[in-house]
C-alpha cells in the first residue's frame, strides 16, 4: 500500500503543471496586430497571447512547416544539401514570390532552401515538396501529420506555400509559434534566415530578405514573413541575445510596418523582463541508493527541461530544495519518478521540477542475494 501511495504521488508530481508566469494580455503589452504569441524558445513557455488560438490564414508563414520538414529530412540523412532538385512544370508555374524557375532547371537543396527562406520562393517550395514526397499533396499530408505531432490543434494545411487563401488552410498565432520554435531549434536554418542580401544562380539573381528585422533588430535570427489579401501581413520572428531566444508570431496586421513593430515590441519585452535559470548548473543532484539492485545506486535526472524561465525580478536569491527518495527498492525503471526540486524566491514557490531515474536498475536474483548474505556473514562489505 505504501508503495502504491508513493507511486500515485509521483504521478501527481509529474502531471502537476509547473508554476510559471501566466501569459500576459494586451493590458501589459499594446501592439497593433490582432493576433500574436510570444514564446521562449528553449522551454516553450508562453509569455504573451493575443487572440492566439483563433484560426486564421497565415500566407507564406506556412513555409515554416515546409522548411521544418526539409531540415528534419536533412538531419535524418534522407536528403543532402548538395542534392540537385529538378523543377517540374507545376513548380515552375507557381505565382507570387518566386525566383522564376524554368521547367527542368536544377538547383541544389542548399540553393532552394536559401531562396525559400530569404525571398519566400513559392516555386522552390513546390520543387522541394515534390523532390521529398513525389507530389505536393503527399508532402502536405506530411505537414499535417507533423503539425499533429507538435500539438498544433488549430492548424490544417492544403498546400506548402500559403499562396492561396483556401478556407481549409489555416493556423493560429500559438501554433505558428510552436512550429517556428521547432524550426529555429535546427541551427542550420540560421545560415539562411539571417541573410540580408545574397544571390542565386551564381550571382545572376539577387535576393533581399523579406524579414526587415534581420537588418535593424539586434539579435534577429529569422524567420518567415507572409502576405495575402486574406491573411494580411504576418510574421514569425525570432531573435537571440545572451543565450536566450524568443519566438514572436504576429498575424493579420494591417501594414507591413505594423507586423514588424508588433514583433519587435514582443521580442524586446521578453529580453527586458525574463531570464533562464540552468538547473544542471544550479542544483547538483546526489545519486539515490537502490536496495537489492544490481547497481547500488541510480543517478537522478530532470524529467523535463533543464532550464526554467523566470521573471528577472524574481530570479535574485533563488533557493533550490531537492526532495528525493532516501532509498529506492529494485527494480528501478528509467524515467521513474524519484522526487523533485523545488525552486523558491523568498518563501514563494516558483517551480516544482520533477526528477526521474536516469537508468534502469534490475533487481538482484535470489542467488545474487544469497551470495551477498554469505559475503556479509564472512565479514565482507555490502
Amino acid at each position: 500500500m505504501k508503495a502504491m501511495i508513493g507511486f500515485l504521488l509521483a504521478v501527481v508530481l509529474l502531471t502537476t503543471p509547473i508554476h510559471a508566469a501566466l501569459p500576459l494580455t494586451d493590458d501589459a503589452i499594446v501592439i497593433d496586430a490582432p493576433a500574436a504569441c510570444l514564446m521562449e524558445q528553449q522551454t516553450g513557455t508562453v509569455i504573451y497571447e493575443k487572440d492566439a488560438r483563433s484560426k486564421r490564414h497565415i500566407a507564406s508563414v506556412t513555409k515554416v512547416m515546409t522548411l521544418l520538414l526539409i531540415m528534419e529530412a536533412i538531419e535524418a540523412g534522407s536528403l543532402d544539401w548538395e542534392e540537385r532538385v529538378t523543377a517540374s512544370r507545376i513548380a515552375a508555374g507557381m505565382g507570387g514570390s518566386q525566383i522564376w524557375l524554368e521547367e527542368g532547371e536544377q538547383m541544389t537543396v542548399r540553393e532552394m532552401v536559401k531562396c525559400i527562406t530569404v525571398v519566400s520562393a513559392n516555386d522552390c517550395s513546390v520543387a522541394m515538396a515534390e523532390h521529398i514526397s513525389g507530389t505536393e499533396q503527399a508532402f502536405v499530408q506530411r505537414m499535417n501529420d507533423r503539425a499533429a505531432q507538435l500539438g498544433m490543434v488549430n492548424t490544417h494545411f492544403t498546400n506548402c506555400t500559403g499562396l492561396f487563401d483556401e478556407e481549409a488552410h489555416y493556423s493560429c498565432a500559438y501554433d505558428v509559434a510552436v512550429m517556428a520554435r521547432e524550426l529555429i531549434g535546427h541551427g542550420a536554418v540560421k545560415e539562411f534566415s539571417t541573410i540580408w542580401m545574397d544571390t542565386a544562380r551564381d550571382g545572376e539573381f539577387g535576393l533581399s530578405n523579406t524579414n526587415k528585422l534581420i537588418y535593424y533588430y539586434d539579435g534577429a535570427t529569422g524567420l518567415k514573413t507572409g502576405f495575402t489579401d486574406g491573411a494580411k501581413y504576418c510574421l514569425a520572428a525570432t531573435a537571440e541575445r545572451d543565450g536566450m531566444e524568443y519566438v514572436a508570431a504576429v498575424l493579420g496586421a494591417d501594414t507591413s510596418d505594423h507586423r514588424f513593430e508588433s514583433a519587435k515590441t514582443l521580442l524586446s519585452y521578453g529580453f527586458a523582463n525574463f531570464t533562464l535559470c540552468d538547473l544542471d548548473a544550479s542544483v547538483p543532484l546526489p545519486r539515490v541508493p537502490v536496495e537489492l539492485g544490481k547497481a547500488g545506486y541510480v543517478l537522478p535526472t530532470y524529467g523535463g527541461d533543464t532550464a526554467i524561465l523566470l521573471e528577472k525580478h524574481s530570479a535574485q536569491g533563488l533557493r533550490f530544495v531537492p526532495e528525493l527518495e532516501a532509498v529506492l527498492q529494485a527494480p528501478v525503471v528509467k524515467g521513474q519518478p524519484i522526487g523533485s526540486v523545488k525552486v523558491y524566491s523568498g518563501d514563494a514557490l516558483l517551480w516544482d521540477v520533477p526528477v526521474t531515474a536516469a537508468d534502469d536498475v534490475a533487481r538482484m536474483t535470489l542467488w545474487e542475494i544469497f551470495g551477498m548474505l554469505v559475503d556479509v556473514m564472512l565479514g565482507g562489505d555490502v
